[in-house]
């Protein structure tokens, strides 16, 4: 089968090669899938550098996140098993964790719903606690895990403002139902929010950015307000002054959604199908921006990786596009 491999860690589209190797095979508890899409997720590229939090051995296969068919036919979402990824014909997956792909969303989408959308659930309601009529504010609004974030704040009931940088991203965001757009490029965001707010700010936020982001949140966070930390897209860990936390009645709340898979699978599969009703009735449906043969995986990881991209990429195999 082909398989896009690393050798060594460096930048993706220097150090993943599309290489023919045999398909995996599976350990105890765990099953061979037939990929038929593979979303791109920021952690692929952080992967290929070394830099994610799980550092699989050498070579191994990056994707983790696609929509796939067991060998008895049916059609499932799953997380490959490391260091067998998606961006391959064939991976691995426990048995256990594997989800029914929705029947309302194609392949590419259906690979794109389960970690950002499961992240902003969690965040959003297991964490955050957003009720209908609270303002939401997303950090990087038109990205991967930003759209997921604007579509189910939107579900909620809840007044979305969209934070994006650049007139692209800002129409995207707005397509996306956000209710107020900030390009922090030409605007400054702090002011924009407290005007949107009447001075208030906003009652949740949700933030993928950290940086000069999570800066911006602890200055236009409401009175009760909560923070979710759900990554470091800029690359630079804030230092939340704890003291500013205590006097402005605010929460700040981590979020690592993989831990629930081994803490609480129960609650995962409650999201999946709270998930997969929504978007039945079309409330979310994951943005895939651009859809690539298998070839086209290392560029894409490094569009991702550059920050280039609205929404999603899949790796979309030929024979099911």
């Amino acid at each position: 089968m082909q398989a896009w491999q690393v050798h060594e860690n460096g930048e993706p589209g220097e150090v993943m090669r599309l290489e023919d190797v045999e398909p995996p095979t599976p350990g105890d508890g765990q099953v061979l899938l037939k990929v038929r899409a593979a979303n791109i997720n920021f952690p692929d590229a952080l992967l290929c550098r070394g830099q994610y939090q799980v550092r699989p051995p050498l070579p191994f296969t990056p994707g983790v996140e696609i929509c796939a068919e067991t060998e008895d036919g049916r059609r499932v979402i799953a997380n490959p098993a490391l260091p067998h990824g998606g961006f391959a014909e064939y991976a691995v997956a426990d048995a256990a964790a594997l989800l029914p792909a929705p029947d309302a969303l194609d392949d590419a989408e259906a690979a794109a719903l389960h970690i950002g959308y499961q992240t902003g659930w969690f965040g959003l309601h297991r964490r955050a606690g957003l009720e209908a009529g609270e303002t939401l504010l997303v950090h990087a609004a038109a990205g991967g895990v930003g759209s997921a974030a604007v579509q189910l704040g939107k579900a909620a009931g809840a007044t979305v403002i969209g934070v994006v940088g650049g007139s692209g991203k800002a129409a995207v965001a707005r397509e996306l139902g956000c209710d107020v757009v900030i390009d922090r490029r030409s605007e400054d965001v702090v002011a924009a929010v407290k005007e949107a707010t009447g001075g208030r700010g906003a009652d949740v936020i949700y933030d993928p950015v950290g940086g000069e982001a999570y800066t911006q949140s602890a200055k236009t966070v409401a009175f009760e307000g909560r923070i979710v930390v759900v990554g470091f897209a800029s690359g630079t860990i804030p230092s939340p002054g704890l003291n500013h936390a205590l006097v402005k009645n605010y929460s700040i709340l981590g979020l690592h959604w993989g831990l629930y898979n081994t803490k609480n699978p129960k609650l995962v599969q409650h999201c999946h199908e709270q998930l997969t009703e929504l978007a039945a009735r079309g409330a979310i449906k994951p943005l895939v921006s651009e859809r690539v043969p298998l070839g086209g995986a290392a560029d894409a990881v490094q569009k991702v990786a550059d920050g280039l991209t609205t929404g999603r990429i899949a790796v979309v195999m030929e024979e099911t596009a």
